[in-house]
């Protein structure tokens, strides 16, 4: 590693603060239009007509921001290097009726969100998040950050063979948080949450809600060279390209082309909605972004084919005590640097070609790198890479960071990553 890229502690005590001040999409966007802000970008709104001017600007739509850097003197044809990332994380959502219980205890209904690993929602206390929306179509952000209630295991005195024979959960029966006790009163989480925020509980018509936990990001080891914090898929690529899209907009004129962060909602269950990189999202901010600078459809045209995509996500690190689930010659680690994510059956976007760009950056930024892929005998998950390449036609290469315990209410990850995964976010926007 060059002395560019020596590890500042710094960087990873942020990224804490964000995850923890981050509990769910709505907050992860609007922290970071917050640091967008500090920067000099300006919020666009998408009913209103846009202008050309050069500077940085970002739009908010639920839990998705689109950001980007306009310099002086760029073209309507000028291609764009965009940085992909998701904000939402698996988790247990508030149902549409949410008050409910058995035996004499007060429940909250939940939902089971993405592909959770159960288990670690257990006996683990929990606080609530998320937005209301407001009669008149507004919203307020929710973040009750408390011990506020809990999914009790069943003690190991009732089910004997729990360590012999695993623990088997059902996801209806088994999942739904405690929150006291009495008779369910319906409409007592709603005017519980209406105070909390300072609204009344009469002009409160929706919510998404969901739990999370409220024990903060802490270093972790003898040498304290791991992180463990919840939210890190995929908030930790959130908060490394918000970093690198702002020290981007510093360089100003030396920019040849338009550097993009591109922050989705909902990959966690395939990205198909108005917020998802399924959707239309992000085509429609390029593209208008193209006609405020004078452009035509042939300059829409033009700057795709010259615009080149990372989607930044969370990998597997391998597991010490699951090695044989890996790929014998692939073995990512902690603290070595973001990793080239491949896949030939197109579940990631790479190719040779992607491979270039990122280990030009990488170089550039004096930042060390890995290569992932999966054993050829595990199913491999996917991200939103190959949607984003086939949707937009864009040229997309997909990197992240080496964790364990990804989809766990707590993950793990190297203390030194997510400062190299910046650089080397930064190196790649500079062009």
């Amino acid at each position: 590693m060059t002395n560019s890229a020596r590890f500042d502690r710094g960087h990873t005590d942020d990224l804490m603060s964000f995850l923890a001040a981050s509990p769910s999409p709505y907050h992860a966007v609007a922290n970071a239009a917050e640091r967008l802000e500090k920067a000099g970008f300006r919020q666009v709104a998408e009913v209103d007509a846009w202008d050309g001017e050069s500077g940085g600007k970002y739009v908010l739509r639920g839990g998705a921001i689109i950001a980007w850097y306009v310099p002086e003197g760029v073209h309507a044809a000028t291609p764009y290097r965009i940085v992909g990332a998701h904000t939402d994380s698996p988790n247990l959502r508030v149902k549409p009726i949410p008050d409910t219980g058995a035996r004499g205890w007060r429940q909250i209904a939940v939902e089971i969100y993405g592909g959770t690993l159960l288990n670690t929602w257990l006996d683990r206390d929990l606080g609530l998040s998320g937005r209301v929306t407001l009669a008149d179509g507004s919203h307020r952000l929710v973040n009750v950050d408390r011990a506020l209630m809990r999914v009790p295991q069943l003690a190991v005195h009732l089910d004997r063979s729990v360590n012999s024979e695993g623990l088997k959960l059902d996801k209806q029966r088994h999942m739904t948080p405690i929150w006291g006790l009495g008779e369910v009163a319906e409409g007592d989480l709603i005017s519980f949450v209406a105070d909390e925020t300072g609204v009344p509980a009469e002009d409160v018509k929706g919510w998404d809600l969901m739990v999370h936990s409220i024990e903060p990001p802490a270093y972790l080891g003898r040498d304290r060279e791991l992180v463990a914090g919840p939210r890190m898929d995929n908030l930790l690529s959130v908060h490394a390209g918000t970093a690198a899209l702002t020290a981007a907009a510093a360089a100003g004129s030396r920019l040849t082309t338009i550097p993009v962060l591109a922050a989705f909602d909902h990959e966690e269950n395939g990205s198909q909605s108005d917020t998802g990189a399924d959707g239309p999202l992000l085509g429609t901010v390029l593209e208008r972004s193209v006609f405020a600078r004078g452009g035509s459809y042939e300059d829409r045209a033009r700057a795709f084919a010259g615009t080149i995509c990372l989607s930044s996500d969370t990998g597997h690190a391998v597991h010490p005590n699951y090695s044989e689930r890996h790929d014998p010659s692939h073995h990512p680690m902690p603290n070595g640097g973001p990793i080239l994510k491949v896949n030939v059956n197109q579940r990631y976007a790479t190719d040779g070609s992607g491979r270039a760009v990122f280990a030009a950056a990488c170089e550039r930024a004096g930042v060390p790198w890995q290569s992932f892929v999966s054993n050829n005998a595990m199913p491999c998950g996917t991200t939103i890479g190959p949607i984003t390449a086939a949707r937009h036609g864009i040229a997309t290469v997909d990197i992240g960071v080496a964790i364990l315990s990804m989809h766990s209410a707590r993950e793990l990850c190297g203390a030194e990553d997510p400062y190299l995964l910046a650089n080397a976010l930064t190196a790649f926007l500079e062009g």
